[in-house]
Parts: C-alpha cells; structure tokens; sequence
C-alpha cells in the first residue's frame, strides 16, 4: 500500500511539471506556413534561417495553432544590419488588413540602440516596452552569436529574457490567444539584400506553467497598459488612480467649484471631452484636480480625434477673479499634428505633440532623434510627466520627449519670448493643480494615475 502511494505521489509530480513541446523539429516546417512577405525561409544544420529579400513586405513564418497563456524558450542568430523580431499572441485574419501579421513582437535587434527582448506592438500601438528604459536589459544581447530568448506571456502579463537577464516587463490585455511567427523584416538597401535571422530548439510549454516561469522578472521597470487598474507593483510603489474611471471626484473646473455640467463625458471608462466645435455643444471647459501637486509622477493614455487639440498643464495656480473653465501653468502639448494648423505655428515645432507648449519642442530623446514614435488619431498614446523640484520630464510612448529645470535661467529666458511673457512668476509656484483642456475637440483620456515624491 506505501508502495501504491509512493508510485502515485510521484505520478502526480511528475504530471504537475510543465511539459515541454517542440515546436521545430529541425528536419522540416511541419506546423508552419509562411505568410505576408516573400522573404525565404529554409533549413539549415537544425535551424530555420530567413532570408531578407528586396521589394517585399515584412515576411512571417507562423505556427499553424494558436496560443494563449504559454512559455516559449528558443535560440537566436542574427547578422548585423537585419532587423527582426518573434510575433506572440499575434492575429492573421483576412477580415483585418487583408491577413496582415500583427500583434505582439518580441525584438531582435542587432543595432546600436540595442533594444532586443523589448516588445513591439506590430502594425497596431508601436513600441510598448522599449528597451531604453531598462539600460541592463541593453547589454543582454550579444550580436553575432546565438541568444537564448525565454518568453513569457500569462494573463496580461509579458516578460521576456535574453541570455538569462530579464528585459521587459509588461501588462497588456489587448490580445488573449494568437499565433507566433518568425519575422524577416522588410529590407531598403541593397546591401542587405541576403542577410539572415536563424532560431533553433523552438519550444514551448501551455500547462503547469508555475514550474517553467523564471524568477528575477519584477526587478526591472513595469509598464501597464491595463485600463484603469494598478497592479501590485504599482500599488507598492506609492501609484494611485486620480480618475475612478466612472465618477467626477476629485476633479472640477477650473477656478470653479463643481465638474462642469456639459461638454464633458465619462463612458466606458474613458473621460472624453465632447468636441464642441464639431456638435455645436456648450465648452465645459477646463477641469482641474481638486489637490495641488508638488513633486510627481504622473501618466495616462490619450486618444487624439482627427485635428484635435488639447493638453495636459501642471503648477497650475487658479484664480478665482477669471471665469471658469480656464487656467495657465506649463503645458504637455496634445495635438494632431499632421492636421491641426497649431502644429506649424510657434517655433520649430514647439507646439507638436510631447512639447512644453510654446517654450521646448518634443523630440526623441531616448532614441536620439527627431522622429517622435506618437500613434495616429484614433489610437491610444500613454504620456508621463515626472517632476522632482525644478526638474522636470515629458515622456510619450515610453520615451522621453522633453527635459528642463523649471527655476534655471534657460527657462526664464524661453518663457519670455513666448506666449507666456505676461503671465508673472509662470510655472514657477511651489505646487499646482493638474489641469485638462477642453479645445473645443474630443480627446480621450484614460488610466489617469500619480504618484508623489
């Protein structure tokens, strides 16, 4: 009988452990199809090697099945000058842009910016997780040589390691179940006409995932994208909703005492303002928190209409002598800027979305660059403003856009040549309420949280 019972704890330890399935064989693409692109995919000593052509689109080769929460291990190789990527969860229906491949990619990324294991929302939100802001998780990938990626994606939450050193960490809900498929990216030069991407010893494991996840995954930064929700890590880090997602509390126009009874909306956990120059509808006018802020962090997703205008002001100082609705203090610009004429006024694009309206223009300072990385009207963009005393940062999309010291000299000589030359002591008060503009467009606004310093 002890013996019986041995046999059967054993077999059910056994069963508990997660159970590996190879999805390459390393003879032939049973279980694939290639799809999209016509970049070539062949075999070689074990390993499925793409190929980048000229004149075509990105190419994928996918699984045949679909997954949802699972844990996927693989090897990588890739030549310098070819980019890549591993789709998770991702989506080919021909009822959406024509079968496009799209959804999560997990990067290969063999360049100086070094952002392999970072995760790319492909043909639909862009860069969820760039790498610049887990500079640890940089030096993870070893260029020329084979790379050990482990992938996780259970629930909303995605983490991915290279090379055993944990590279994103990042909560999205937007896809549960999807393919993976091997990404050749589309090439312009003729000098990369040839270069290849390899993946070898392709495996995965769906069930009794508690064994196959690794630990250490919390250690670096978290993004989340969960609409109006804060996770743990947040919670214990200090963050806090300043919008429920449902109700006006803590909030109220600005210099006023109630939240304006028009032109403002909250629906399916969004705070919209209405567009009052498209329906003809009453201004509700700017909203304001019902606290002063001193030292911060503050983030939250906007959805910009076509040729929409507004913006987020922080250090706002009301003053209950002007009208309701209005208010004065440093400015994240919000704009559409390839449709509203705003966008070309100012000086060299300091009007553009991501800027210190009318003093700083936005650029890529994460990247190095100009070319800001903002979703198009329509679609969901996250911003952050972070202050610590003088010091302050506007981020949008994870990547920082604009950094200044509120009380230098620079400042004070920008704030003079601007708009603002007339306002006394501008963004210069202690602390200040947090405002929202109403323009007169729609914009969206949700997953509104803070933290104070």
């Amino acid at each position: 009988m002890k013996l019986l019972i041995l046999l059967a704890f054993f077999s059910l330890t056994i069963n508990a452990q997660a159970q590996w399935k190879d999805l390459f064989n390393g003879t032939d693409l049973k279980g694939w199809v290639k799809r999209n692109g016509n970049a070539d995919y062949k075999i070689v000593n074990k390993a499925i090697v793409g190929v980048s052509q000229m004149n075509t689109p990105n190419s994928f080769l996918c699984t045949e099945e679909t997954y949802g929460d699972f844990v996927l291990e693989l090897e990588v190789k890739v030549d310098p000058g070819l980019n890549s990527g591993i789709q998770i969860r991702s989506i080919s229906d021909p009822a959406i842009m024509n079968g496009r491949v799209h959804g999560y990619q997990v990067e290969i990324d063999p360049g100086d910016r070094a952002w392999s294991g970072g995760i790319f929302d492909e043909s639909r939100m862009g860069w969820l997780y760039p790498l610049s802001i887990n500079p640890q998780g940089q030096k993870a990938f070893h260029v020329g040589q084979w790379n050990t990626y482990h992938i996780e994606a259970i629930g909303p939450r995605f983490r991915t390691w290279i090379n055993g050193i944990p590279c994103a960490n990042l909560l999205d809900s937007q896809t549960a179940r999807g393919i993976i498929a091997l990404q050749v990216h589309q090439i312009k030069k003729e000098e990369q006409k040839g270069l290849t991407v390899q993946w070898r010893n392709i495996r995965i494991a769906t069930d009794n995932l508690k064994d196959a996840v690794w630990p250490g995954g919390d250690a670096i930064e978290e993004v989340n994208y969960l609409p109006n929700q804060l996770s743990d890590n947040e919670k214990r880090k200090g963050w806090r909703l300043l919008w429920d997602g449902k109700t006006s509390a803590g909030w109220r126009v600005a210099n006023g005492d109630a939240f304006p009874k028009e032109g403002w909306a909250m629906r399916d956990g969004e705070l919209i303002v209405l567009g009052s120059k498209k329906d003809s509808l009453r201004k509700g006018g700017d909203i304001v928190t019902d606290q002063a802020f001193t030292n911060f962090e503050l983030e939250l997703d906007f959805k910009v209409s076509t040729k929409g205008n507004s913006g987020v002001k922080y250090f706002v100082v009301e003053d209950r002598t002007k009208k309701p609705g209005t208010g004065a203090g440093p400015e994240f610009q919000i704009l559409d800027d390839k449709e509203h004429p705003d966008a070309k006024e100012g000086v060299n694009g300091n009007r553009t979305t991501g800027s210190l309206y009318d003093l700083i223009t936005a650029e890529n300072l994460s990247e190095g660059t100009m070319a800001r990385r903002m979703n198009p009207p329509g679609k969901w963009n996250k911003l952050r403003i972070v202050v610590k005393g003088g010091h302050v940062e506007h981020w949008l999309n994870n990547l920082k856009a604009v950094e200044y010291d509120r009380y230098s000299q620079i400042f004070r000589n920008l704030v003079s040549k601007s708009k603002y030359k007339t306002y006394p002591n501008f963004a210069q008060a202690p602390s200040g309420h947090i405002l929202f503009q109403d323009h007169g467009d729609e914009v969206a606004f949700r997953s509104i949280k803070i933290r104070e310093f």
